[in-house]
């Protein structure tokens, strides 16, 4: 943590003296150093629907095939319904066929935690949001290329930000 600390700093620096060049860099020095969001269970029940407290907070499953997001076509990011947190792109989202909504690898390896998952009799890898621990679904090794993954998640732990593209080519098509 230490020597990441430094970098940011540098950056901070780098930023200060060439503008904006180190930007995106100093961001994510600075979200690596905040610390995850921690929250009561009663501050989880309020800032939650029941649906994403269940799926989020207490590792449910949603029904297979019941999800708002498996058929979603549209370009953009999916990101934590508990904090908002960038977790998959709509570019490696894919139809696996199992009934949740699939992706190949997440915008960033450091947006999610992997963890074992032994319960309901299974060897499985459990899928966390990084910053504030809400459960999202499993990690499989079934997955296409070029990852050979299959992130299968929960919809109703997601919430849905289409690109601003996206959203141009819809006002487009209205007028």
């Amino acid at each position: 943590m230490k020597e990441l600390e430094g970098i940011c700093w540098y950056a901070v620096a780098t930023v200060r003296a060439n503008g904006k060049a180190f930007a995106s860099f100093y961001e994510v020095c600075v979200s690596k150093m905040t610390k995850k969001i921690i929250k009561s269970d009663d501050e989880w029940k309020k800032a939650l629907t029941s649906e994403e407290y269940r799926l989020l907070r207490k590792k449910g499953t949603e029904v297979a095939f019941s999800g708002k997001l498996l058929n979603n076509k549209m370009t953009g990011t999916y990101v934590c319904a508990g904090c908002g947190n960038p977790l998959f792109s709509s570019e490696t989202k894919f139809d696996s066929g199992s009934g949740w909504p699939s992706f190949y690898k997440p915008v960033a390896y450091d947006a999610i935690e992997e963890r074992g998952d032994r319960s309901l009799f299974m060897k499985r890898t459990e899928v966390l949001c990084e910053k504030c621990g809400g459960h999202l679904g499993h990690v499989f090794d079934d997955g296409p290329e070029p990852t050979g993954l299959r992130y299968c998640i929960n919809s109703g732990a997601l919430h849905f930000e289409e690109s601003e593209q996206q959203a141009r080519e819809k006002g487009a098509k209205k007028r």
